[in-house]
């Protein structure tokens, strides 16, 4: 997982030691010595997270965090605020201030690494969030705000409904309210979206060790509480399965004997993130979808794809990151039909969208845009990157044997053409002409193949 990581500490040794294990790991690294130069930075390069110390000379790292967090062009980025203060005063100022996580030093380098996984993760979706809102927005859409409205449920799992109770009793006037409590099989039984929770706070064991995290993939895989956040507790200093917690989907984890107050203020932060997502898809669930989708293969239309694209294009503008176009033409198609007919054809097609859909990244979105033509459009991705990607999409068409509707099998092929955008290539209507010229010399070199626009 790439991510632009900005490191804040007044101490040298403690932003190269962090610098060498954060670079081990692939992430591009940035350094700042003070509050007011991590200020500075973080406007300017915009870094997808911020590891910072709290204890600095000058501006503290809480100051610098609130400022962050308090401005909407710094807000949506991640902290992390690292200390040598292990004590409770601490901890709940850094949240007060805004920190996404806060940890104590010596600093274990498995939690931290699986901790920023989970950050970048969750920044992803919610740069997603964005992108999409304001295609919606552009438009013409009204904000679908009826699912913000919805009473907000939380369920506490301990390893006995005894235990259950008491977290119950501890966070009482301290969490929000909707609060239910009881075992691992009652989280399972839960079956209608009326009354599934929103998040869970469970124990990493139940009845047996691991069971929490035995439940929290159960959860997942359900459609009903596929959606809802989840909250591992483990035992103080329990930080090798915290990272576990953390790369198996859990959205945030906390310690027992765990501080009530912290607690709350985690799952405020888990029920607001839920609820903004919540409303993304009621917005598409109620009529969006038939507006900007393709009726036939279910993927976004052109009208859809041409407005994101041309967010994206800005965004890259704006930012001076890169992003890619795929335009993407099945070979032959016309031959196809009038082998097999048009319904036939239809088929093959929807085949050849789910096939495309489900071999691109989270943050990627494919649209048709007519006949047998798709657009991909892929948001912070490099040259070689796009390159991987499109080269996946063509091997994947070409592997697949598909129904001819006569008992036999058909198979088509792709040509692709890529090209970048970047701050320096923004014009639409340019994007365009590039990855057609790209398109058409794939086609004229032999279909079946990828061109990169020069």
């Amino acid at each position: 997982m790439t991510g632009k990581i900005l490191i804040v500490d007044d101490v040298a040794t403690n932003r190269i030691v962090l610098k060498v294990k954060l670079s081990a790991a692939q992430y591009q690294t940035i350094m700042a010595e003070d509050g007011n130069q991590a200020l500075a930075l973080a406007r300017r390069m915009q870094p997808d997270l911020i590891l910072m110390d709290v204890l600095m000379p000058g501006r503290s790292g809480l100051d610098v965090c609130a400022k962050l967090k308090s401005d909407p062009a710094t807000a949506g980025i991640k902290i992390i605020l690292i200390t040598a203060l292990d004590d409770n005063d601490s901890r709940m100022a850094g949240l007060d201030a805004g920190a996404d996580d806060f940890l104590s030093r010596p600093v274990d380098e498995a939690a931290l690494l699986a901790r920023v996984r989970s950050l970048l993760r969750a920044r992803d979706q919610e740069r997603e969030l964005h992108l999409r809102e304001a295609t919606f927005a552009e438009l013409g859409f009204p904000d679908d705000n009826s699912s913000s409205k919805k009473s907000t449920c939380v369920m506490l799992v301990a390893n006995t409904r005894t235990a259950s109770k008491a977290w119950l009793d501890r966070l009482e006037n301290r969490g929000p309210k909707g609060i239910i409590y009881g075992t691992g099989d009652d989280a399972l039984k839960l079956t209608t979206d009326d009354n599934v929770p929103d998040v869970f706070v469970i124990s990493v064991d139940q009845q047996e060790r691991n069971g929490g995290l035995r439940l929290m993939s159960d959860l997942r895989s359900r459609a009903t509480t596929r959606h809802s956040a989840i909250i591992i507790v483990l035992p103080h200093g329990d930080s090798e399965r915290a990272a576990t917690a953390l790369d198996l989907g859990a959205n945030d984890i906390s310690y027992e004997p765990f501080l009530a107050p912290e607690l709350a203020v985690r799952i405020r932060t888990q029920l607001e993130r839920k609820t903004r997502a919540d409303r993304l898809r009621a917005t598409l669930d109620d009529g969006l979808r038939l507006a900007v989708t393709d009726s036939l293969t279910g993927l976004y239309n052109r009208r859809y794809g041409m407005h994101h694209l041309e967010r994206v294009a800005r965004q890259c503008q704006e930012t001076g990151t890169d992003a890619a176009a795929i335009m993407i033409d099945v070979d032959h198609f016309k031959a196809v039909n009038d082998a097999f007919g048009h319904l036939v054809g239809d088929q093959i097609l929807k085949e050849i969208a789910s096939t495309l859909r489900a071999s691109l990244r989270g943050e990627d979105l494919v649209t048709r845009i007519g006949g047998e033509e798709f657009l991909a459009v892929l948001p912070d991705a490099s040259v070689a990157q796009a390159r991987i990607i499109a080269e996946r999409l063509r091997s994947g068409i070409e592997t697949l044997q598909l129904p001819n509707g006569h008992g036999g099998r058909v198979n088509v092929t792709l040509s692709l053409g890529v090209t970048m955008l970047s701050d320096a290539n923004h014009d639409l209507e340019q994007i365009l002409q590039s990855v057609d010229r790209a398109l058409y010399q794939a086609k004229a070199t032999g279909r079946n193949s990828v061109v990169v626009s020069a």
